[in-house]
């Protein structure tokens, strides 16, 4: 969600701070602006829309200064629009920009008001501006008047506020959502992700809960909650992926779909020794914590839920052990048993994710034995305050619609139940044959994608559709999940999947010419089931499209249209099966006409509850 970009510097900082926000656009936005410091005044612009609206305009009229910050708006307290937009500003001297919720801004609207500040936009984000300026009447410095009113935040924050009058600072506070510090040479930056920064630095420090950092051109002294001095590692970035640089792809998620070959190679490497999964892929001491594990705990959101769905399966077929897996945002708010020697397991791309960054502090007070989380973003909170991390290894994902990282989180998954396995009773053998199937995935996954021409043909039928039934049974159900998720949100078409045992009690009244199904069909012990539920259907009046091994022995006719799916085992059968579906939800987007990286209403990185 919403983008932060901060520079002090003594070069004009408009064109970096803009650029910033261009690399951030990915994480979804409504609204773009800019403030910057020039000879002790404050000037601002703001544009409703996308990032070039903004630069348009500082086209026409460029702002000069040093020090700035500059925001991408994902609109939750008041409609898009431009006074709406951040950075806001008070009196003319204050200027914040802001991530987060803050969930008591009424009070603190009210008591501003009480003091005569008037209010310009409808966000809970201007009271932050508001009472830094009224914390400045009485405090020694804007450190100190930062400090005062994040005691007074009640919700999540990650904020930049910089002062007219003390032109050379910027003080950045963070809690709940993620800030980075860039380090450069006679100048420093802040980003709520260190893309936004690549261009200008690749050292970085992430600050943590609670912290308050003060940072000038020269120097960054940051406080932790309490208000002491410490001091944070600062690391050399790896990241290699310009954001900016779609390649001969049309989209960023048509790239990354077509990444994923080399994105599941870049996962197993170095992690499979000897027809073995190696402990250390999930951390230092991974051995101790996984060897007593009975019970495994998946807490995640969207894609990634879908991910811990399909391990549920693997975990309790081929390790031997339980496993309940959760919506993030449901698992914080209720009572929950906690089992023996249970494994806390999260999913998350960016890291960062609110409900489960939440819901790993809640279970770590519960007295999980371990905590692990599969993450793609090696510096983000949940990496840091885990046990352990399988980091993903998967490259940028740009795409609101993740693909990439879905498949390399059931990658991740399959190794970690190998890993678990191990320590209740997996063979030798069936160890040996998923790890021979994890590294024979990459060269699947290729042929897989063979199958774009055909599926941008097929996809021409939903031209006129506005529903979509898909249907999966055993560890394909949650897959047929992650294609119903897809198709919706790129695509708008209201999309739902079914375990295929479920149509009889209720699904199959919406059954008719203009409602396509779409069931994922391998040759597995489910499939004569599936078969079944497939005439069902028929014999109703439906139209299918079957994504089927090809020795499933299904034919296409009038009413089911079959698309042969390269054989593959039951252990890399969920990911195969991911990739055409994946292609269908691109090319139905793309005869819809709808922005695929940045569909409507979402965001990338969700960074608020």
């Amino acid at each position: 969600m919403c983008g932060i970009v901060g520079a002090v510097a003594q070069r004009d900082v408009a064109e970096i701070l803009v650029e910033g926000l261009r690399r951030l656009e990915y994480r979804g936005y409504d609204s773009a602006g800019v403030a910057v410091i020039h000879n002790g005044m404050l000037s601002r612009t703001r544009r409703l829309g996308k990032v070039q609206e903004l630069s348009s305009a500082l086209d026409e009229t460029p702002l000069a200064g040093g020090t700035g910050i500059a925001h991408t708006r994902w609109a939750t307290h008041g409609e898009p629009s431009e006074r709406n937009a951040h950075p806001h500003v008070s009196e003319g001297d204050i200027a914040v920009v802001h991530n987060g919720i803050i969930e008591n801004h009424s009070k603190l609207r009210e008591k501003l008001k009480g003091l005569g500040y008037v209010f310009a936009s409808d966000t809970d984000t201007e009271v932050i501006c508001h009472l830094v300026h009224h914390q400045l009447k009485t405090a020694d410095n804007l450190l100190a008047a930062v400090q005062a009113t994040v005691k007074q935040l009640e919700g999540a924050y990650g904020t930049v506020v910089i002062d007219r009058r003390d032109s050379e600072r910027m003080v950045v506070a963070r809690s709940g959502s993620p800030l980075v510090i860039g380090f450069g040479l006679g100048e420093n930056f802040v980003a709520s992700d260190q893309l936004a920064l690549l261009p200008v630095t690749r050292s970085f420090a992430f600050l943590e809960e609670g912290d308050v950092a003060e940072v000038t051109r020269r120097e960054v002294n940051i406080f932790d909650v309490n208000g002491n001095p410490v001091k944070r590692e600062v690391k050399e970035s790896e990241v290699t992926h310009d954001a900016g640089d779609k390649g001969e792809y049309r989209h960023y998620m048509l790239k990354e779909i077509y990444e994923q070959p080399t994105a599941i190679a870049h996962t197993l490497e170095g992690r499979i020794a000897g027809g073995k999964v190696l402990d250390s892929a999930f951390g230092e001491n991974a051995a101790e914590f996984l060897k007593d594990i009975k019970h495994v705990q998946i807490i995640a959101c969207g894609t990634s839920y879908h991910a811990g769905m399909a391990a549920r399966y693997w975990l309790e077929d081929w390790a031997g052990v339980s496993c309940n897996v959760e919506i993030a945002s449901e698992f914080r708010y209720r009572k929950s048993h906690l089992f023996p020697n249970s494994l806390l397991v999260t999913i998350s791309q960016s890291g960062e994710t609110a409900d489960t960054l939440a819901a790993l502090r809640l279970a770590k007070d519960m007295g999980y034995k371990a905590t692990l989380t599969i993450c793609n973003s090696a510096g983000s909170s949940l990496v840091r305050e885990s046990d352990m991390a399988y980091m993903m290894k998967a490259g940028a994902e740009i795409g609101v619609a993740s693909t990439k990282a879905f498949t390399v989180q059931l990658a991740g998954l399959l190794m970690l139940t190998t890993a678990i396995g191990r320590h209740n009773g997996m063979s030798d053998e069936m160890e040996a044959a998923i790890t021979q199937s994890l590294q024979s995935m990459p060269a699947k996954v290729e042929q897989a994608l063979g199958l774009d021409d055909a599926i941008a043909e097929l996809a021409e039928d939903f031209a006129d559709k506005h529903h979509a039934l898909f249907l999966g049974r055993g560890d394909q159900y949650p897959i047929a999940m992650e294609g119903a998720l897809k198709l919706k949100e790129i695509s708008y078409i209201h999309a739902e999947a079914y375990a295929s045992g479920e149509l009889k009690h209720g699904p199959l009244a919406l059954i008719d010419a203009d409602m396509p199904v779409i069931v994922v069909a391998p040759n597995n012990e489910l499939l004569e089931k599936l078969k079944s539920n497939v005439e069902e259907v028929r014999a109703r009046g439906g139209l299918m499209y079957v994504f089927a091994d090809k020795d499933a022995e299904f034919e296409s006719d009038d009413t089911m249209k079959v698309i042969p799916i390269p054989h593959c085992d039951e252990f890399m059968a969920p990911l195969i099966y991911t990739i055409p579906l994946q292609l269908l939800s691109y090319h139905v987007a793309l005869i819809k006409g709808t922005d695929v990286d940045q569909p409507r209403n979402l965001a990338k990185s969700v960074t608020v509850e």
